[in-house]
């Protein structure tokens, strides 16, 4: 090796990066060692980078895609730091960082632990929740001042827990902004996405980054609660209840006519056993379809009448509704009374253990002279 090619060894003259496509490192470092760059170097930019120049720690210049010859007519900053005072043509030392400026999309986001809040028709109920975000780095003199430093391989990795931390903190703030019940959720996931996307942003350009899209893929309930969810659905589904008893009770009859050691016994059973589904049913569901359930007996020891009332039976009647009603009018010393252990009908003003009643309603008008 002559002396001119040592000389050439100790300066760079080209200075590019390529990284491949999968690659997840957001800044690269040119590898310059001890080597300087000389003035006339080709500086190569691709598309989807940027070159930022730091000399003695700070920001020099930075280059948008292109190819440059570095000179003092593209360098105005650095020709100034240096004041190179023979004919700008000496060599000089920089750090050259490349920023890579494509979308990195399918980053991960998800609540690590449930998030409480307040349903109008559920009450407090703990969600969870998982998407994806796209991010761009969009100002790399910031990105470099903010998060590179002197980091040789900058990885999308050492941002992304920082990042994810933010929108998990600002999901559940707009969550209960929104106030969108739970089970609508499903059904805005795009407008909330946006919302978010919109509302953080600003925190993301604090690095030099933007936030181009934000995606929810799923927001779940509690276990439990998706089972309360699943037999409400169940309900709404069966609808009407006779018709669903009467295709119980046609499926209880088909299929023990399907089973030829039966026989007329299978089939009496069958449908014995699907009208009894049939009643179990109505039973526990009284409530939800209107039909009351049986009125239970009396008290043990209560004494309890019924009343002829408009020509129909009426009652039973404890002392208490009688005494309602003989206040009411509806029952007079002439309304026909009975109870178990009396023979016949007999007139109330002639039941002895009802004297009481009547002594407290006064007797009727007399007529007018």
């Amino acid at each position: 090796m002559g002396l001119m090619d040592k000389i050439r060894g100790e300066f760079i003259d080209v200075i590019e990066w390529t990284a491949p496509s999968e690659n997840e490192i957001m800044a690269y470092r040119f590898r310059r060692y001890n080597n300087e760059i000389k003035m006339g170097a080709k500086l190569t930019v691709r598309e989807g980078q940027a070159a930022v120049f730091v000399n003695e720690g700070k920001i020099a210049d930075l280059f948008q895609p292109g190819l440059y010859e570095l000179s003092t007519q593209n360098m105005p900053i650095m020709t100034t730091l240096n004041s190179w005072k023979y004919g700008f043509n000496s060599p000089f030392k920089a750090e050259v960082y490349f920023i890579q400026t494509k979308q990195f999309t399918d980053l991960k986001w998800g609540t690590a632990n449930p998030i409480m809040m307040r349903d109008a028709e559920f009450g407090a109920v703990r969600i969870r929740a998982y998407g994806t975000y796209v991010i761009k780095v969009v100002d790399p003199k910031t990105f470099v001042q903010q998060l590179v430093s002197t980091d040789p391989e900058f990885e999308v990795y050492e941002i992304s827990t920082q990042l994810r931390n933010v929108i998990v903190s600002r999901f559940a703030d707009v969550l209960a902004e929104a106030k969108i019940p739970v089970l609508d959720l499903a059904g805005n996931y795009d407008k909330l996405g946006k919302f978010i996307c919109d509302r953080i942003n600003d925190e993301f350009t604090a690095f030099g980054i933007d936030l181009l899209n934000f995606y929810i893929e799923n927001i779940s309930l509690p276990s439990n609660v998706e089972e309360v969810l699943d037999r409400r659905t169940a309900m709404g589904v069966v609808g009407n209840i006779d018709a669903y008893i009467k295709y119980q009770s046609a499926e209880a009859i088909r299929d023990a006519a399907q089973n030829p050691s039966g026989g007329a016994a299978g089939i009496g059973a069958g449908l014995g056993a699907g009208m009894g589904i049939a009643q179990r049913m109505m039973e526990s569901l009284g409530t939800h379809t209107g039909t009351p359930a049986a009125t239970p007996p009396p008290l043990p020891g209560s004494v309890v009448y019924y009343a002829g009332i408009g020509g129909a039976q009426q009652g039973p009647f404890d002392l208490a509704a009688l005494q309602a009603k003989i206040n009411s009018g509806e029952i007079t010393r002439d309304t026909l009374l009975w109870r178990q252990g009396m023979a016949n009908w007999m007139p109330a003003g002639q039941v002895t253990d009802l004297a009481a009643l009547f002594a407290a309603t006064p007797p009727p008008l007399p007529p007018q002279k």
